[in-house]
């Protein structure tokens, strides 16, 4: 087949702008060939090299003493004592899953699962946090069915239990929904695979499934903006097998236990060329690869094709020479591909060959360290105008807003959809707070949440940012958690527009800063850009993953209320209505500024409430909805009504940041207002958990009718 001629409209439907394949031409003194030209649009795209990003992102707080590994590799990994460490990441799948649901959502999760057990850890928990269009937009609905039918497709024929997440609806990402996976896996603290390569003329080994056309150009094709041909995007999305998968998992542990592996590398966005690349770079070796040896599930398949193709199970390894047969074996075992494709080299060179032909021959660290990185021109977000004035309104009213609104409502259509308990060691299953998962045979338990709230960030990026890691922060907290680190996933729209670089500088320095100061440094993440529609951004969505430890079960704090149980307000409440859920969803307004966060607050309240744990029979954090929402939840959980004592707008819904709801018992309560007041920690009786209604200073409702409301709202709009 006759390679296409280099034009300018080649180049441009690379993603390739004009000056950075002039850059191509003085790095290589010549034209390239239809797969370098391929191979530098893969390596140069905003998926694979953050050169919006890179800046920004070094910024970030990534080191601390439970660091074991940060950014950079195929996952963060942080020590969990006893020789254990826990390894997660988070990582968008938001242009595919627009356009095929199913498919875009399904390999989103086998992409992040296989980032976690390349590492060497066996997955144990996955969450997603996922945005949608406005409910009644005419591609909503079957994107919520395909995404959350992927998800679970995937997940729960991989065996790893969901156990947290988050779902939105807003106007802004009608043209472009959000899916953000996350997964999590154990190792031994002396057992982790890295990436690097190593050692001079050993075999690179391709492993896993077969290589199709499915996925070819998935990168170039997530690093740029969607129009009206999206449909024609369609081929460019890739296709899973979870099956496929698990034998892979279980193939790879194996391995790793045969002492074969130098280095290991997921093959995720731009297959074989990102792996093969990154493997060198980061070990300053070349690499040559010969394309007749890899396994094709496909005919006459083209050097380009099998070099951009992202087809899924499959992996890239360094090999000890001598180890090979045993290595062969274990994959033979589990009947997936072994095939040796090419060998380390020592000269700086990504030489690529294909039946004897030179199909690509580059300079292999241009293409990853060297690729071009800019300072992209930004704005400062504006300050948002004042809140204008927020109307009293009936407060049992207000709560029936927000629970019968989609993004309240109780999302037990979606979660029930996944396999939540799977490995049997599933303590919390999602609906309240963090998700808590054992640490098989050890005691231990490890927390998860997913944690960001896009209209903050809209109108203060930097105190939205702040409020992503402290909400993560408060929900760790709540159970009983020692935060360790965060992974992020920053979604945002064209970097090249100066407002959207702001919003995003502003939220990187809202989310060091809170990082920092709570000591959750991010050890992984991911940078998804230009989700944009027709020049229509999404709201920008920083999502936060978090990790926090539990020392035993005896140290989780529950959410079961009980008859008589007083309800105590931790923190201090000043009613910040601004852009606040009650707003939204009552009055259809999204005005004033962000509520503030105050993180010497957030620490000193967190290291209250586990300090003090022992007193404390529930517990949840305050965020979206205020006072009245948390207390509604954590009376409906348990079936228990709640009867509050003021009925004020702005004391039920305000949205102040750095507060906790307990429950516990009179003696329970007098203690704790003791010691908060040793710790100068703002705490105050709100209320009790009473009877059976939900009662706001006189005006109330059935707890049974609005636990109704609340638990069929979401499949009667959705399901």
């Amino acid at each position: 087949m006759q390679d296409p001629e280099i034009t300018p409209e080649l180049i441009e439907s690379h993603g390739l702008k004009p000056d950075e394949y002039e850059r191509i031409l003085e790095i290589i003194g010549r034209e390239p060939s239809f797969t370098e030209l391929g191979i530098f649009s893969a390596m140069w795209n905003e998926h694979c090299s953050y050169k919006s990003s890179k800046k920004w992102l070094r910024t970030l707080p990534t080191d601390g003493p439970q660091v074991i590994c940060g950014p950079g590799e195929n996952a963060g990994i942080v020590d969990i004592g006893d020789g254990q460490a826990v390894v997660f990441k988070m990582e968008s799948h938001n242009h595919p899953s627009y356009i095929e649901p199913y498919q875009g959502a399904a390999t989103g999760v086998g992409g992040i699962l296989r980032d976690v057990f390349t590492m060497g850890a066996r997955p144990i928990a996955a969450m997603n946090s996922l945005s949608f269009g406005e409910v009644d937009h005419p591609r909503t609905k079957r994107l919520v069915h395909g995404v959350v039918e992927g998800i679970g497709g995937y997940g729960n024929c991989f065996g790893v239990p969901t156990v947290g997440g988050e779902v939105r609806f807003h106007p802004a990402y009608n043209g472009n929904c959000l899916v953000n996976a996350f997964a999590a896996g154990l190792a031994d603290a002396d057992k982790i695979f890295y990436s690097a390569a190593s050692g001079v003329g050993m075999p690179v080994v391709y492993l896993g499934a077969k290589t199709g056309r499915d996925g070819v150009g998935g990168a170039t094709m997530a690093s740029a903006e969607f129009d009206d041909t999206i449909e024609e995007k369609r081929p460019t999305v890739q296709v899973g097998d979870p099956f496929t998968e698990k034998r892979l998992m279980e193939a790879t542990l194996e391995l790793m236990q045969t002492g074969a592996v130098i280095s290991i590398q997921d093959m995720g966005a731009a297959g074989l060329t990102c792996s093969a690349v990154e493997m060198g770079d980061k070990g300053k070796l070349g690499v040559r690869l010969d394309l007749e040896k890899v396994p094709c599930r496909e005919e006459g398949m083209t050097a380009y094709e099998m070099m951009l193709s992202e087809s899924q199970e499959r992996m890239l390894m360094v090999l000890r020479p001598e180890k090979e047969a045993e290595a062969r074996a274990v994959f033979d075992k589990w009947d997936l591909d072994f095939a040796i494709v090419g060998e380390t080299i020592a000269e700086d060179r990504f030489l690529i060959m294909h039946h004897n032909e030179a199909k690509a021959d580059l300079p292999l660290s241009k293409l990853s360290s060297e690729a071009p990185e800019y300072d992209r021109p930004w704005v400062e977000t504006p300050a948002a105008d004042p809140l204008g004035d927020v109307p009293q309104i009936d407060p049992i009213d207000g709560l029936r807003a927000l629970i019968c609104s989609p993004n309240y409502a109780a999302k037990q259509w979606v979660y029930e959809q996944y396999d939540t308990m799977v490995m049997a060691d599933t303590a919390r299953t999602p609906g309240l707070g963090a998700g808590i998962v054992r640490v098989h045979d050890s005691g231990k338990l490890l927390a998860f949440t997913s944690d960001v709230t896009p209209r903050y960030v809209k109108a203060n990026p930097v105190e939205g940012g702040k409020q992503a890691v402290a909400e993560a922060y408060r929900n760790l907290t709540a159970v009983g958690a020692t935060p360790l680190a965060t992974t992020d996933n920053l979604n945002f729209g064209n970097p090249e527009k100066p407002e959207i670089m702001g919003q995003f500088v502003g939220a990187i320095k809202g989310i060091g800063a809170a990082c920092s100061a709570l000591n959750m440094p991010i050890v992984s993440g991911n940078v998804s850009l230009y989700n944009e529609t027709d020049g229509q951004g999404i709201l920008p969505t920083p999502t936060i993953g978090a990790v926090g430890l539990i020392a035993s079960e005896a140290d989780v704090i529950g959410t079961t209320v009980r008859e008589g149980h007083v309800a105590l307000l931790v923190g201090e409440t000043s009613g910040h209505l601004g852009q606040s859920a009650l707003l939204a969803e009552v009055f259809n307004r999204e005005d004033g500024d962000a509520p503030r966060v105050d993180l010497e607050a957030e620490k000193r309240n967190g290291d209250f409430i586990r300090a003090n744990r022992a007193l404390i029979t529930a517990c949840t954090d305050l965020s979206d909805g205020g006072l009245a929402l948390a207390a509604f939840e954590l009376a409906e959980g348990s079936g228990v009504g709640v009867h509050l004592d003021s009925g004020a707008t702005d004391v039920l819904f305000g949205e102040d940041q750095g507060r906790y709801l307990i429950a516990c018992n009179f003696d329970q309560a007098e203690a704790l207002m003791i010691e908060a007041g040793k710790a100068g920690v703002p705490i105050s009786s709100v209320g009790r958990f009473t009877g059976d209604s939900v009662r706001f200073d006189g005006v109330d409702a059935p707890l049974a009718e609005l636990s109704a409301l609340y638990r069929s709202s979401f499949e009667q709009t959705l399901g």
